[in-house]
């Protein structure tokens, strides 16, 4: 029996994933982040000056979407865990969604001009909780599974995260660099968008069957008797007794505040801080390719040091550029250095965290007897939602208490350094947090030999 079970253990922990099978991971990420990296960088400015809506009842009806994720995700990941079919768990919601999903992104940037100002919140409603909570929810939380169901091999599973990151990073590099151009193509106007995303909408249904047919679902429960349905209080319970999701959720948290704090704050940094607005372009090209670059060398170091030893050395090196920018005053190559360093910080983190979460589902199946992927996954989905949820009304809170004015072409001292604060020095200070949370983390030292217990299980 022992015998048998190391057999099965070094057959597990031996298999390599094509790169061919890597990229078509991948792909679902590049077809996820087409839409959403256009829900964030785009939507707004597409409501406000096209469409018409009022920016504060958007806000209003994305905050009640946030609370409405949570349900969502929740309710997802049962679902995963129920389905049974012959394409496994996960895949076959990504090939049921591909079509809808871009669909509905096209319904987004097509708010009807001749609607009246109520009629066009009522439609923004819709077709906002329509992405975002239902269908965008229905096709991540699986592909997001999906990690966990090809493979066992922690090493495995941190190169199929990086190539996943990786291609979710050129999306928002197309997203941010195609958008206006194919808006101003077809016309500049509330019609162009609506052809923009009919593109964008063909291209991720591309990319999302590639994901389908190129990767294959391999794992399943190591005891046949527990491969049944579990019940969803049951889930839940089984779920707050894996104290590594726990960590790693609060770790997604805080990942997560900081790249809506970080991010949202760019446009403000650049503009009243440096001087010139137009140097968010440069600073944000810069350290997204500095990113990819810096993914293509994580293996390595993730099959030497760890996921959690990667993840906290990410995390100093973006502090180490946060106080870059910090001291760097305005200058033009210690903010481009900066980016670059930040770059490569975010590639730690981004190459480590989601393979993270997938480890954290055997270690719960060897505590309590139950394996809950979609659970497990959309759990940690809602846990990043939460983050950016709290890190844009952080943004608005910081900059509304030192007295930002939008429409001022000077901002106040006390508004600059609001600025400053949100940029530079909040993320250092959850960014230590983080690091906190994840030197508790202690799952790479134990992760072989829960498998091969596991394995001696089935």
């Amino acid at each position: 029996m022992e015998f048998e079970a190391s057999i099965k253990k070094n057959n597990i922990q031996s298999s390599r994933i094509s790169i061919g099978e890597r990229f078509a991971y991948g792909c679902g990420d590049l077809g996820c982040n087409i839409i959403y990296s256009a829900m964030s960088a785009f939507l707004l400015f597409y409501y406000t000056d096209y469409a018409g809506v009022s920016a504060a009842a958007v806000g209003s009806i994305m905050f009640i979407s946030r609370l409405l994720d949570g349900f969502s995700d929740l309710a997802m990941g049962v679902i995963v865990d129920r389905t049974k079919s012959k394409y496994g768990k996960a895949r076959p919601w990504i090939l049921r969604m591909a079509v809808p999903f871009a669909i509905a992104a096209v319904l987004l940037f097509s708010v009807p001009a001749n609607l009246g100002d109520t009629a066009k919140l009522v439609y923004v409603f819709i077709t906002y909780n329509l992405v975002s909570t239902i269908i965008y929810t229905a096709i991540n939380v699986p592909y997001a599974t999906l990690n966990s169901l090809i493979t066992q091999d922690q090493y495995e599973r941190g190169v199929l995260s990086i190539f996943r990151m990786i291609l979710a990073t050129c999306g928002s590099l197309i997203i941010n660099g195609l958008t206006l151009p194919l808006v101003e193509y077809f016309g500049n106007n509330a019609s162009a968008w609506t052809k923009t995303f009919i593109v964008f909408g063909v291209a991720s249904i591309i990319v999302f069957l590639i994901t389908f047919v190129g990767t294959k679902e391999r794992v399943v429960s190591s005891k046949k008797e527990k491969n049944e349905i579990v019940p969803f209080k049951v889930g839940i319970k089984a779920l707050f007794k894996n104290k590594y999701w726990i960590q790693i959720t609060l770790c997604l948290v805080c990942i997560f505040i900081v790249f809506s704090i970080n991010g949202g704050s760019s446009v403000y940094y650049a503009k009243f801080i440096l001087g010139d607005e137009k140097l968010f372009a440069p600073i944000n090209m810069t350290s997204n390719i500095s990113q990819i670059i810096a993914m293509f060398i994580m293996a390595p170091f993730i099959k030497k040091f760890g996921k959690r030893n990667v993840l906290i050395s990410g995390s100093v090196i973006l502090i180490l550029s946060n106080i870059m920018f910090m001291v760097g005053g305005q200058s033009y190559f210690s903010i481009i250095f900066a980016s670059i360093i930040k770059g490569i910080g975010n590639a730690g983190v981004g190459a480590t965290m989601f393979a993270i979460v997938s480890d954290t589902i055997e270690y719960g199946e060897w505590k309590t007897g139950y394996r809950t992927e979609g659970l497990i996954n959309s759990a940690s989905s809602f846990g990043f939602k939460v983050g950016n949820g709290l890190g844009s009304a952080i943004l608005g809170a910081i900059l509304s208490i030192g007295g930002y004015i939008g429409s001022a072409a000077v901002q106040s001292d006390s508004a600059l350094m609001a600025i400053k604060v949100c940029f530079i020095y909040l993320p250092i200070i959850i960014t230590v947090l983080q690091i906190i949370i994840m030197s508790f983390y202690k799952l790479d030292k134990e992760y072989d030999n829960i498998l091969e217990e596991l394995n001696s299980n089935s």
